[in-house]
């Protein structure tokens, strides 16, 4: 039986402030946001990135046509995994932790395993059995997400498990071609586990945690193509996803940062894809300042926008480039303030909005060193010349006013 979608409200609230604008070369440069060449079409009526498509060639020709002789396939099989699978994993030993039957590595049931992603697969080989419906890809996808609340192993144990069965789900929507509007609905979903992952892993301290962070960005990357082509395909006239906004704000954030892995095409061209009731949303607004100040090197709107407007998600995005941003704020007030006159502790906290414990703790990792004056008020010397960029800098420091989303 299907189920009813719920509405998944966005968050925010308007708040700015000004500063002056500091500017550093760290924060501006971001190749992969550069605009890439384009061939312009000479119809003067036509699209700016319009390339006009050459003949293809026999081969490509055939290639079309055997595509068009695919066969439609509609999934038939009831169960989270297929019976044969689930028969050759179980004498395999090809069990997770969490398919296993009272923690037997060799048995399962219905109930527990979950169809593997397979890399390997023909479209014309895949037996209708193989394939789960819509109703049952729902279902599956609720069942897997339950696990995110689970307390009884390592996030970056039930992460493998969800990442990998996720993938799995995809492909069954991707060979039934199912694109109506539930599958926007899965879709969404998914990219908030990949979001809500980038989070969660900054906590985990596995040897092998950048592999499984790289990994995560790249099936975010291409979940989000993909629900974009959904969103596009679904459009009537000019109406918008009650969602699409806050998913299409997330991939602007997504190239924060030089160092940033690429997400496709450059934003100026993305942009123009983009219809106007999106550019102009409170949601979009939001990721395009945050940008900006960013590259501007402008912490202090950069830090008060963040607090007073983003979503759990967008925040979950943006964290890991806070702490560079504080970095750059530490930089500016050490090196631009009278040597005579310390800046006060508690002005630093408000300033980067951190509790002041974890600001001591940061100044000591970034080489600087606090006093404390007779009253017991403790301030910044500045001009200090052993300033540095912490060692670990992934450590992630608390977020004032956004205690509930880190909890």
């Amino acid at each position: 039986m299907e189920k009813s979608h719920r509405h998944h409200p966005n968050h925010s609230s308007s708040s700015s402030s000004s500063s002056t604008h500091f500017r550093s070369q760290k924060f501006r440069s971001n190749p992969t946001t550069k605009d890439g060449k384009f061939t312009k079409n000479n119809n003067p009526n036509a699209r700016e990135d319009f390339v006009k498509p050459r003949r293809p060639s026999q081969q490509a020709q055939q290639h079309v046509d055997d595509s068009s002789n695919l066969p439609v396939l509609l999934g038939t099989c009831p169960f989270m995994c297929p019976v044969a699978e689930r028969v050759q994993r179980e004498r395999l030993r090809d069990l997770a932790v969490f398919e296993r039957l009272d923690g037997n590595p060799r048995k399962t049931s219905s109930d527990l395993a979950v169809k593997k992603f397979c890399r390997t697969i023909s479209i014309r080989d895949m037996p209708t059995s193989d394939l789960r419906p819509l109703p049952v890809l729902e279902d599956t996808l609720d069942y897997l997400l339950s696990f995110l609340d689970s307390s009884e192993h390592p996030f970056e144990v039930v992460h493998d498990f969800i990442f990998d069965r996720t993938r799995s789900i995809r492909q069954d929507l991707s060979m039934q071609n199912i694109d109506n509007e539930k599958a926007i609905y899965m879709y969404e979903k998914m990219v908030r586990f990949h979001v809500m992952s980038l989070h969660k892993l900054r906590s985990c301290t596995n040897e092998n945690i950048s592999s499984v962070h790289y990994l995560n960005m790249e099936q975010l990357t291409k979940a989000l193509t993909t629900l974009f082509n959904l969103y596009d395909a679904n459009r009537s006239s000019e109406s918008i996803n009650e969602n699409e906004a806050e998913f299409r704000s997330f991939y602007v954030l997504l190239h924060l940062g030089s160092n940033s892995q690429s997400t496709g095409e450059s934003l100026s061209l993305w942009f123009r894809q983009v219809p106007i009731p999106i550019i102009k949303s409170k949601e979009m607004c939001f990721a395009r300042r945050i940008l900006r100040f960013f590259r501007m090197g402008n912490y202090k709107r950069f830090l008060l926008t963040t607090a007073a407007e983003a979503s759990f998600l967008q925040y979950c995005i943006i964290e890991p480039y806070i702490i560079e941003v504080r970095e750059l704020a530490l930089s500016c007030i050490n090196n631009g303030g009278y040597k005579l006159h310390p800046y006060p502790l508690t002005h630093l906290s408000k300033l980067l909005m951190m509790k002041e414990s974890d600001l001591v703790s940061f100044c000591s990792a970034c080489g600087l060193e606090m006093v404390t004056d007779e009253v017991g008020n403790k301030s910044l010397p500045t001009k200090q010349t052993t300033f540095c960029s912490p060692k670990g800098g992934s450590q992630s420091y608390g977020f004032l006013n956004l205690e509930p989303f880190e909890r």
